[in-house]
């Protein structure tokens, strides 16, 4: 089983993704969740963001707004006359901050499925792990997945904290990618 392969720091991040799931009324554990577990982690992929100066609070923020903006067509809502930003800030000024994201969702309980994507982040991880020749999957090996995730929700909040740190994917990759990313002292090739 892939499983067994994951590092310490991998195993938690993949359980906590659950939670991070849970606490955002999710009905499954999407790849954006990965993203936000592997970030929490002290391990190889915080290490990696910190370098390249994107933080957990920026990543858990940028897929809020990453997610309000795929579930809430902009444009769409444009055509009928609402603007959505305006329609935000009130809500923000009723409610409190944030208060259009929390809406309508509920702590969901009991076991959540893998969504097809956050799925295959994590059989990626194994490819990038074998690539980089390590003997264990760690939180490095699935951020590595993610990034390559082209069109998720998560691949899109990464690019976007990393734009918005003054870094792009080649930075976090040499990140990742260096000898003291995995603690193994191995250069990877």
């Amino acid at each position: 089983m892939m499983f067994e392969r994951f590092a310490a720091d991998a195993r938690s991040a993949v359980i906590d993704a659950q939670e991070i799931a849970r606490r955002r009324g999710a009905r499954s554990i999407e790849a954006v969740h990965l993203l936000l577990a592997v970030a929490e982690q002290d391990g190889p992929a915080a290490r990696a963001l910190g370098a390249t100066g994107v933080t957990a609070p920026a990543l858990d923020r940028l897929a809020t707004a990453t997610e309000s903006a795929d579930a809430l067509d902009r444009d769409a809502l444009a055509a009928l006359g609402i603007d959505l930003d305006a329609v935000r800030a009130r809500t923000d000024a009723t409610f409190g901050a944030g208060a259009l994201e929390r809406a309508g969702r509920r702590r969901r309980r009991g076991h959540l499925r893998f969504t097809t994507e956050a799925a295959k982040a994590l059989e990626r991880s194994l490819r990038e792990a074998i690539d980089l020749r390590s003997r264990s999957i760690d939180t490095g090996h699935v951020l590595l997945a993610l990034l390559r995730a082209d069109g998720t929700t998560a691949q899109r909040t990464l690019v976007a904290a990393l734009t918005e740190a003054g870094a792009d994917a080649d930075a976090l990759r040499a990140a990742l990618e260096g000898p003291r990313a995995h603690g193994d002292g191995r250069a990877a090739s």
